[in-house]
């Protein structure tokens, strides 16, 4: 029962993003604008070159900061059935925290929470 649930789950997703699609492409009129090809950027018509590469740090900083800010999500969990856990969950959130700080300390150490 497993699989086949899980077959007819997949089957779903699919007809009604497909479904959903057809109705869209029916119903809407295609219209071609030359303004719907150009690079929007906060109401402010672009200048000059609109490809510019982006420095690998922000993408790094952005990570890190996902990364510890999705454990937080972790935390929550553990809270509520901290007191009825005891100590075992104490010890399960320092052993957490220390993997995590080790992490912060290896992203600092390697300079990628240097905002450039």
């Amino acid at each position: 029962m497993g699989s086949a649930s899980m077959i007819v789950l997949i089957l779903a997703a699919l007809a009604f993003s497909g479904i959903a699609i057809l109705v869209a492409k029916i119903i809407t009129k295609a219209t071609t604008n030359p303004q719907k090809g150009q690079p929007y950027e906060c109401g402010v018509p672009t200048s000059g070159k609109t490809w510019v590469q982006l420095n690998v740090g922000y993408y790094l900083f952005a990570l890190i900061f996902l990364i510890f800010d999705v454990e937080l999500v972790f935390l929550y969990p553990w809270a509520v059935v901290a007191k009825k856990v005891g100590w075992l969950a104490f010890v399960e959130i320092i052993i957490f925290f220390t993997i995590l700080f080790s992490g912060f300390l290896y992203a600092h150490k390697k300079g990628a929470l240097k905002w450039i």
